[in-house]
């Protein structure tokens, strides 16, 4: 059952790009914790998505005996929703409340949830400093935190993102 779970229900077993299909899954992980509207269901339900990444991708690790195996995609889906927290926060900032989850797949907004979501897969296979070494701790930490850093720099290219939109829009 751990192993199954770490395999993101059996997505990790797809012969091709099992990690791609991890963060499509990670989207619906994101959706269902920001359709509850309550920001601390957001954040404790990511908290909780890592804690359990780290366990379960560390159990899964064991039982196939190898390190950060192919199959093992929970890391990607846990991460998923934290690539969206630099974007949630400047909506919650214009607008005082929570953004539902029609603000990411709506007609309007699927070119920037897209955008979040290659950039995401980027920063995970290219694996730019410091995310490729982080991969060298222990069990369940270096598979889940290279995902986790991958996720920082997403939130990074959108806030400079967001920044030189500003900043051409008041030009």
């Amino acid at each position: 059952m751990r192993l199954w779970i770490a395999q993101g229900f059996g997505i990790g077993r797809i012969p091709f790009a099992p990690g791609t299909f991890g963060s499509l899954l990670g989207m619906v992980w994101f959706a269902l914790l920001l359709a509850s509207g309550r920001p601390w269901v957001l954040l404790l339900g990511g908290v909780a998505g890592l804690a359990f990444s780290v366990w379960l991708c560390g159990a899964a690790e064991r039982v196939l005996g190898q390190k950060d195996p192919g199959s093992v995609v929970l890391d990607e889906i846990a991460a998923m929703p934290i690539c969206f927290l630099a974007w949630l926060g400047i909506a919650y900032a214009q607008t005082g409340a929570m953004p539902r989850p029609d603000s990411f797949f709506s007609r309007g907004h699927w070119l920037l949830t897209v955008g979040v979501f290659a950039a995401f897969r980027f920063f995970d296979i290219a694996k730019p400093w410091p995310v490729r070494q982080s991969q060298r701790w222990p069990g369940g930490w270096g598979i889940t935190v290279d995902d986790l850093l991958a996720a920082v720099y997403v939130n990074l290219v959108t806030l400079l993102a967001y920044a030189g939109s500003s900043l051409a829009r008041t030009s």
